[in-house]
């Protein structure tokens, strides 16, 4: 169940069942003339299909970059495969249509596999299992079993992932189950100790829970909790699309009120119902992605709420699109409401702001760069070329670092291993956690510097 989809045999198997059923569907005893003229056609279906789908994808504003060889030659060999289909049905016996018919959802299923491959999305058979079937892992509980393990009174040796359904009542935000990770330590009183509590926020296409399926996240946390005697900060994983397929840049706009869902609802909910910390100095929000640039934008418009974050290859504002697509898909061609979730407006509006600290990881080989906290804006040069549709994440963060450390907030740009996928995230998360648990307060944690700044 733990074979890759990412790489190894089983997409290897899917791309060789998918050309076999290709060649044949084509099919032996074809004429000349039969073969130049539909072969043909084929190909400039593939390639006409190939360069639709990425003029729509970059249309969407979801990618910005390259899309993935796989990717394209996938799509490619779908119009082509229809094609083939089409043109070779009258001639073909029966089991060749069926093989014919057959290649068809095969090149679908690669073109979902080359696309999985760039992003990670389902990295082994047993993540794509519990995505198919609805399962969930085995710490998963829910609110009943989680109110009888507290009556038995025990400490679990791991961490506890609670299904909850947080209120909606002032965002009017429409949204999935959420989850909740409690450490082994929330259990070791009643009530519980007012642990630090964190945000974690994945892409933009997806489910709450991601962090936990698609990453390896819940094993950092455990891992973590048991070298600090069952102490970890209480993470809670929200919700900020409604459905898989909405993308509401963590704003308030058309697509749903996103952004005061995390601080109106969920945040009050932690505290009444979790009884984590109320104090800002203990919160803090982890994001990648389009999540990461949710983090940034929650982060520097609640100021009062949040004392640090973690950024992973996020972009420099909400990006659907290019600014006017934005604008325009977001906020109903409101450019006041877009300077309102603008993470640059916001932050040159706000001046200095007060012991905030931000970790900027990029997936990528990048020398760490730290900038003290300081009250002298950047110069312009520093953030040339700033764009919010861009997807180059080392010279993003490195603007960013210089924009936020100009406006008093401590930050460093730090590389780790890996692409831009969910994996990779995973390591993300994995080498700033010991950072923010310990600057969040959390008990056993000893607080650390951010990478590159000196010992204090």
């Amino acid at each position: 169940m733990n074979m890759s989809l990412i790489d190894g045999p089983i997409p290897l198997l899917l791309q060789l069942l998918a050309l076999i059923a290709i060649v044949v569907a084509i099919g032996r005893g074809r004429s000349r003339q039969w073969l130049l003229r539909w072969i043909l056609v084929a190909v400039l279906v593939g390639v006409a299909s190939a360069i639709s789908a990425a003029l729509y994808i970059r249309h969407q504003g979801w990618a910005t970059g390259p899309i993935s060889f796989g990717t394209m030659f996938w799509i490619g060999m779908f119009g082509f495969a229809v094609t083939v289909l089409i043109a070779g049905w009258r001639g073909n016996g029966w089991w060749r249509r069926l093989v014919s018919l057959l290649s068809v959802p095969l090149v679908m299923v690669c073109g979902m596999v080359a696309i999985n491959a760039g992003t990670g999305y389902l990295p082994t058979v047993r993540a794509a299992w519990l995505r198919i079937t609805g399962a969930e892992p085995e710490q998963f509980i829910d609110e009943a079993q989680l109110a009888a393990l507290r009556q038995k009174g025990e400490i679990p040796t791991r961490g506890t992932a609670v299904r909850v359904s947080s209120p909606s009542d002032a965002s009017g935000f429409a949204h999935r189950p959420e989850v909740v990770y409690l450490p082994p330590a929330w259990f070791a009183s009643n009530p519980p100790p007012a642990l630090p509590a964190v945000i974690m926020l994945a892409g933009e296409f997806g489910h709450p829970d991601d962090w936990l399926v698609s990453t390896n996240a819940l094993q950092t946390l455990d891992k973590f909790a048991a070298l600090h005697h069952g102490n970890a900060p209480v993470v809670v994983f929200p919700d900020i699309g409604g459905r898989f397929n909405n993308d509401t840049e963590c704003v308030d706009g058309s697509r749903g009120n996103a952004a005061a869902h995390l601080t109106e609802d969920v945040v009050p909910y932690l505290i009444s119902r979790f009884a984590v910390s109320s104090n800002r100095q203990n919160w803090g929000l982890v994001g990648w992605s389009s999540g990461g640039t949710c983090a940034l934008l929650t982060a520097v418009r609640n100021p009062d709420m949040f004392r640090a974050f973690v950024w992973l290859d996020g972009t420099l504002g909400p990006n659907a699109g290019t600014r006017e697509q934005t604008v325009a898909r977001l906020f109903g061609g409101d450019q006041d409401a877009w300077a309102a979730f603008d993470p640059k407006t916001v932050i040159t509006r706000h001046g200095p702001y007060d012991n905030l600290s931000a970790w900027l990881g990029v997936s990528d080989d990048t020398p760490t760069v730290h900038r003290d906290a300081s009250t002298t804006p950047p110069p312009d040069e520093a953030l040339a070329g700033w764009d919010n549709f861009s997807e180059t994440h080392v010279p993003n963060a490195k603007k960013l670092c210089a924009l936020l450390s100009g406006h008093n907030i401590e930050c460093s740009v730090v590389g780790y291993p890996g692409g831009h996928h969910f994996s990779s995230a995973g390591n993300g998360f994995a080498a700033a956690l010991p950072w923010l648990a310990g600057i969040l307060g959390t008990p056993d944690v000893p607080a650390r510097v951010l990478p590159g700044a000196p010992a204090k």
